[in-house]
């Protein structure tokens, strides 16, 4: 029986999306535009994965350029990756908003081991998406833009389910982010995937907006993921 951190870095791996995309947005696959994105991703999955317990499912959108975009790891930026994890990224060097309110949050779980031996963080669309924008490329949301949504939604839920399949508890998912929330209620109506959603206001709008409330949606968090086990 293959261990949830074997099963992880082999979704990772085979990770393609072929789909069609609206005009001026583009898929990015860290897989496959770095190659230490690998070997630190399998590092780090190796380092809290390495078991067949099973987790509960924090969802977020999709991946930034910066965060998972870069090193593989759902809301981990290079300097969380080195500074908690220890895992060191040579290639690269990343801040990324949302990690500082997801180690801040970790922290006070209990540390990296005991929060990653619980929780197992992805997105309904695992890859990165930008858009072009007066002549850049910028990070863009899979519900961004209608033609988008309907574009990625077959994918966003077969990828759910192989999400599901490493081994989730489905009686209650925890959704990062209200607009987030309501979209991936859309997909649950569809395919049945969880009995039970739990919305939570997304790490990068409460370091944007809410950054002197941090400890009580800190709070929220342990106190919704910690009521479950």
């Amino acid at each position: 029986m293959k261990t949830f951190a074997e099963q992880v870095v082999n979704f990772n791996l085979k990770l393609k999306y072929n789909g069609n995309l609206p005009d001026d947005f583009k898929v990015l696959n860290p897989y496959l535009n770095n190659p230490e994105t690998l070997q630190v991703m399998e590092k780090f999955y190796q380092k809290y994965y390495n078991d067949n317990h099973q987790r509960k499912f924090l969802v977020g959108i999709n991946p930034s350029r910066h965060g998972a975009g870069v090193t593989g790891v759902p809301f981990t930026d290079t300097k969380r990756l080195e500074g908690v994890c220890g895992i060191k990224m040579i290639s690269a060097y990343t801040h990324e908003v949302s990690s500082v309110f997801v180690y801040d949050m970790i922290s006070e779980y209990g540390g990296a081991e005991e929060f990653y031996r619980n929780i197992y963080i992805n997105s309904p669309f695992p890859l990165a998406i930008v858009r072009k924008s007066k002549g850049s490329w910028i990070n863009a949301n899979y519900y961004d833009d209608k033609a988008l949504f309907n574009d990625v939604k077959d994918f966003m839920i077969h990828s759910l389910k192989k999400h599901i399949s490493l081994n989730l508890d489905t009686s209650e998912v925890f959704i990062m982010g209200k607009k987030n929330a309501g979209f991936i209620s859309k997909l649950n109506q569809e395919a049945h995937l969880f009995e039970k959603m739990t919305v939570l206001e997304h790490p990068r709008y409460i370091q944007q907006y809410k950054s002197k409330e941090k400890q009580l949606y800190i709070d929220k968090y342990i106190l919704a993921l910690k009521n479950t086990l």
